[in-house]
């Protein structure tokens, strides 16, 4: 997922959207809440109106719901668009690095992050919805163009940002539990919905495998770290875009409700928030 991406044709357009943002008054947790637009709650509303815009934050996204059922002092700088190399550099003009919102009294850090990385995991689902859509959902034209080439980023970039991410959190917060989620199930294992997600039915494992490399380069990085790895793959599974309003955690390209696509909606958000505050022991 790279920032502020399109998609595909003219209504696949998604982002994955942190500026500083603080909530709640109890001082017995400091949490800060790092990463991408899957913990900015991009799409889901109310915004966040301390929130630069195109962070596209929302103030339902699952920091703030931890925060809330926890009572913790939320510092929120999650933003959509962000990549690991925004833990460390400016990613907007009046965002600061990530890690910057980090202090060695911080006690709570949360996040998704790596799917933006490289742009690997937005420029599958872009060009696998673009050959969905020629062959009219028809064989597996995407795997057949990429083969393993996704996959291997991950595996021989992906995972070593990761790794230098964390690492990076650990010095600025020493005495933090820092938590690092994995991506919710975007698709089934297989079928796929392509009036709903433009995918052709052969890719649909395809990505799905794309995205189980994506978790898996996050468990092992959490694990290289010290992190807390919160595994959404089970709690998530039948969750997918395809299903329909009311089960489904994530927002499909069509007949949705979010404006911003492919993202978690307040369901999702919801659950993530249910599922860190569960492998975390909190609340």
């Amino acid at each position: 997922m790279q920032r502020l991406a399109a998609c595909v044709l003219a209504t696949l357009v998604f982002v994955l959207l942190g500026a500083p943002a603080s909530s709640a008054t109890n001082e017995s947790l400091r949490y800060v809440a790092l990463g991408d637009s899957y913990s900015a709650g991009s799409g889901v509303l109310p915004p966040d109106p301390e929130a630069q815009p195109q962070c596209l934050r929302s103030t339902s996204n699952y920091p703030h719901l931890v925060a809330a059922e926890t009572g913790a002092e939320l510092t929120d700088v999650t933003c959509g668009g962000a990549d690991t190399s925004d833990y460390f550099t400016p990613q907007y003009d009046g965002v600061p690095a990530q890690l910057e919102a980090l202090e060695a009294d911080t006690e709570l850090v949360t996040m998704t992050i790596g799917g933006n990385d490289s742009g690997v995991f937005i420029n599958s689902i872009v060009q696998c919805g673009i050959a969905g859509a020629a062959t009219l959902g028809q064989g597996s034209p995407c795997k057949d163009q990429y083969g393993s080439s996704f996959e291997d980023t991950i595996r021989t970039t992906t995972y070593p940002s990761l790794v230098n991410a964390l690492e990076a959190v650990r010095a600025a917060a020493p005495d933090a539990k820092v938590a690092i989620l994995s991506y919710p199930w975007i698709l089934p294992t297989s079928g796929g919905c392509f009036d709903k997600m433009p995918v052709a039915e052969g890719d649909v494992p395809y990505l799905r495998s794309l995205q189980t490399t994506l978790n898996d380069a996050v468990r092992r990085a959490a694990d290289a770290t010290g992190a807390t790895y919160v595994d959404m793959n089970a709690v998530s599974e039948g969750h997918d875009a395809c299903q329909p309003i009311g089960v489904r955690w994530i927002e499909p390209v069509l007949q949705g409700t979010n404006p911003v696509v492919v993202h978690p909606n307040a369901l999702g958000e919801q659950q993530m928030a249910a599922q860190t505050l569960a492998v975390l022991g909190l609340g």
